[in-house]
């Protein structure tokens, strides 16, 4: 488990170098498109919001959202994600769609800097940013 510190900076700079930046959002493409079909299915994106668990807490205190609720808005996440209305999700839909969010936190985070506790096993664009300008420091 470790520690990591980041701002809206790091996860700009993160947005920024294109290679790393695409390597990490096209590695967590593969491993939600559970039927190697190379598109994201409505169920296969509602499994991934599902286990990031972003609606069943509020600060800390568990929450159940009504069923409708949640499928309208998924299907609202859904329909974001499937700009040209395929009823899938491409490569290049779930790139740029994703860069608008990690470019949204890094807005939201500006230059206050958080403080995340991380397994160190744990893989997400965050802790990808934070790897990311440590290298960068140790090249220094």
């Amino acid at each position: 488990m470790g520690v990591v510190v980041i701002d809206g900076s790091t996860v700009r700079s993160f947005v920024e170098d294109e290679e790393q930046f695409k390597k990490t959002v096209d590695e967590q493409f593969k491993a939600l498109d559970s039927n190697d079909d190379g598109v994201l299915s409505r169920s296969e994106l509602r499994k991934a919001l599902e286990s990031m668990r972003l609606l069943d807490s509020h600060f800390g205190v568990e929450v159940v959202t009504p069923q409708e609720e949640l499928t309208k808005l998924y299907d609202s996440i859904f329909e974001k994600f499937d700009t040209d209305q395929s009823g899938s999700v491409d490569l290049e839909e779930f790139r740029s769609e994703m860069k608008k969010i990690v470019l949204a936190i890094a807005d939201g985070l500006g230059f206050c800097p958080i403080r995340m506790v991380l397994d160190d096993d744990e893989d997400n664009i965050l802790k990808k940013a934070a790897d990311l300008e440590a290298s960068k420091l140790g090249k220094v």
